[in-house]
């Protein structure tokens, strides 16, 4: 199933306000003026301001939160008896993340893989999953920071999307890349002003071209995995790679790929409470904390060691397990760290210096 539309440049109000009626949140990129502007997903409501900019934050958060709620537990009992109720039904809320990138887009499909096709299915990552539709606005070119060319992706590479959205003159054609996609296109009333995006097509794919015309040449990072693999006990090159990290862990939080947390236990906080619940957050691998083990003894105490296992998980680790690099290429990376640490750099270095020995 396959459905094009085309939406005019003053429907977007009327396109987000029909999938409201749907009974779907609606996370969309809203602009934030600070002494440094930025761009964060927050739920659309009628009348909210909105902008198909790209974030600076992705919208992983619409299949991992940053806390969660995994279960919550009480304890009742009477003379005679006690029992313990449970009660780990997962949150999830349909929902559609509208004007993501290719690459957010890419970081869904890589969470996909652990998190679902993995020896145990996570089932509030899966309930989540199964209600999201995704909406993403193709780039128009490339920028000094992105790389998604040098991972398989693109300015309109279509996974993890259901919806492609490419701006045109006068407005953007929608074209859905799955069933899911194609099915909500379809259900739309008039009042959304979708037009038949057929004739208008041609216009997209020329955007498209575009492109990926403005795109630098992409280094061959083929070897990666077995060079990051090779070099992993050289403490020298970690240590140069790294020197001017600071370990604030900004790559990790901006990042639609990254997936470490932690889970931790809070009672209800009053006295002879009897419940409480378990809570997943979000976790930094390079926090001097993410391995410190109940003994008090942490193997990464380094900052070295903790860039080692960031970007060998990255681009040694998870593709050994999944056949493809734990990252989308969409830079937030670099352009967020406070010391201009370049992952590029660093892999582009391990494929040189394993070549070197």
């Amino acid at each position: 199933m396959n459905a094009i539309r085309f939406l005019p440049s003053d429907g977007l109000p009327a396109l987000l306000s029909c999938l409201v009626k749907t009974g779907r949140r609606i996370l969309a990129p809203v602009e934030k003026p600070a002494v440094k502007s930025s761009v964060v997903f927050e739920p659309w409501s009628e009348g909210k301001p909105l902008t198909l900019q790209k974030a600076t934050v992705p919208a992983k958060e619409a299949v991992l939160p940053q806390c969660e709620t995994l279960l919550s537990y009480r304890q009742t009992k009477n003379a005679d008896t006690a029992a313990l109720n449970l009660d780990d039904t997962p949150n999830a809320q349909p929902t559609v993340v509208f004007g993501a990138r290719p690459c957010d887009a890419c970081g869904y499909a890589v969470l996909d893989r652990p998190f679902l096709q993995g020896p145990f299915v996570d089932p509030y990552y899966r309930a989540r999953r199964e209600q999201l539709v995704v909406f993403t606005t193709t780039c128009g070119s490339g920028c000094a920071t992105c790389f998604c060319h040098w991972l398989g992706g693109g300015p309109s590479s279509p996974e993890g999307s259901d919806v492609l959205m490419t701006e045109i003159e006068g407005g953007l054609v929608l074209q859905s890349v799955t069933d899911k996609g194609a099915e909500l296109l379809n259900s739309m009333p008039p009042a959304a002003k979708l037009a038949d995006g057929a004739p208008v097509f041609r216009q997209a794919e020329e955007a498209r071209k575009k492109a990926w015309a403005s795109l630098l040449p992409a280094p061959d990072i083929k070897s990666a995995r077995q060079a990051i693999a090779g070099i992993f006990s050289d403490a020298n090159f970690w240590q140069e790679q790294t020197d001017r990290c600071l370990s604030c862990g900004a790559c990790t939080y901006f990042c639609p790929t990254c997936y470490c947390f932690n889970i931790t236990d809070e009672g209800d906080g009053y006295e002879g409470g009897q419940g409480g619940r378990r809570l997943r957050s979000w976790d930094n691998c390079m926090s001097s904390q993410f391995t410190r083990e109940a003994s008090g003894h942490n193997p990464r105490t380094d900052k070295a060691l903790r860039m080692r296992n960031r970007v060998s998980h990255k681009y040694s680790f998870y593709p050994e397990n999944w056949g493809a690099a734990s990252c989308s290429g969409c830079g937030r990376c670099v352009c967020n760290c406070p010391v201009y640490l370049d992952i590029r750099a660093i892999v582009l270095a391990a494929i040189k210096h394993a070549g070197d020995k």
